[in-house]
C-alpha cells in the first residue's frame, strides 16, 4: 500500500476518528453513572450548607438522611403528590408559568431545631446561578445561604459563592412586620437593613440576578409556608389544650 495516496491519508484519519469516537464513547457511558452520583452527593452538600452542615462529598449520603427529615414538592400553593423533591429540574421548571411550577422543599432537623430549606435558580451575567436558602422555624429569618454559577467572572460575579457575600444572609428577614414578602434586597453598598445584603462590587448584573432569582423563586413558597405555620399552630395549641384537660380530669 503506497502511503503517500491521499486515499491512504484519508483512510486512515476514517479509522482513527471511528476508533477514537468509539472509545470516547464508552468512557462516557463507563463513567456516566459515577457522574451522576457526583453530582447527586454534591446537591447533598450544598443543601447542608445551608443550614450549616459542612461534610465532605463522601459522607454526604449519611449526613443528608440524618438532618433532612422530608422532601416535600409545591405546585401552586399546594402539596404536589407523586413528585420526587430531589429529582427536580429547577431549570425546566423555570421555563413554565409561576404557577405551574414544581417547587422542592427541604425539610431538616438540626440540634432538635426545624428549618425550611428553599432551592433557588436564576440567571447571571455569563450562565446559570443557583443556590439554597434555609430559613429557621418561623419561616422568616435566614439561618444560612448557599450559591454558586456556572462561568462568572473571577474575582468579580463569581464571588457570590465566597463566605464574604454568603456570610450576609445569616438572620436576614424576608417578610415585614405585617408578613408581608418583602424579599431580600442585594444593594450597592451601604447595606443597613435587615432585608438587605451588599451586592458585589465590579459584579452589578450578578448581583442583580442573585437579587431577581431569591425574589422569583422564594414567592412560590411564601403562601404555603404561612399555611404550614398556621396548621402547626393550630395543631399544637390543640395537643396543649388535650394535655391540659387530660391533667384536670386526673
Amino acid at each position: 500500500m503506497d502511503v503517500n495516496k491521499n486515499s491512504y491519508t484519508f483512510a486512515f484519519a476514517g479509522i482513527m476518528v471511528v476508533v477514537v469516537a468509539a472509545i470516547l464513547s464508552f468512557a462516557a457511558t463507563s463513567l456516566k453513572p459515577m457522574q451522576d452520583e457526583n453530582v447527586k452527593r454534591e446537591k447533598m452538600q450544598n443543601i447542608l450548607s445551608s443550614i450549616g452542615v459542612e461534610v465532605s462529598r463522601d459522607e454526604a449520603a449519611d449526613n443528608y438522611q440524618k438532618y433532612i427529615a422530608q422532601e416535600l414538592v409545591i405546585n401552586n400553593n399546594e402539596l404536589k403528590e407523586g413528585v420526587v423533591a430531589f429529582d427536580v429540574d429547577m431549570a425546566k421548571e423555570l421555563k413554565k408559568p409561576a404557577e405551574e411550577r414544581n417547587a422542592p422543599l427541604y425539610i431538616a432537623d438540626k440540634d432538635g431545631e426545624t428549618y425550611f430549606i428553599l432551592p433557588l435558580r436564576g440567571k447571571g451575567l455569563w450562565g446559570p446561578i443557583w443556590g439554597y436558602i434555609a430559613l429557621k422555624g418561623d419561616m422568616n429569618t435566614i439561618a444560612g445561604a448557599i450559591f454558586d454559577h456556572k462561568a462568572e467572572t473571577p474575582g468579580l460575579g463569581a464571588e457570590i459563592s465566597t463566605p464574604i457575600f454568603m456570610d450576609q444572609f445569616p438572620d436576614k428577614k424576608i417578610l415585614d412586620e405585617q408578613g408581608n414578602f418583602v424579599s431580600i434586597q442585594v444593594m450597592k453598598g451601604n447595606a443597613e437593613g435587615e432585608h438587605e445584603v451588599d451586592g458585589i462590587s465590579g459584579g452589578t448584573i450578578t448581583s442583580v440576578g442573585v437579587q431577581d432569582m431569591i425574589d422569583d423563586c422564594m414567592k412560590s413558597y411564601i403562601t404555603f409556608l404561612k399555611n404550614y405555620e398556621a396548621q402547626n399552630t393550630a395543631a399544637h395549641s390543640s395537643s396543649t389544650q388535650n394535655t391540659n384537660l387530660a391533667t384536670l380530669s386526673e
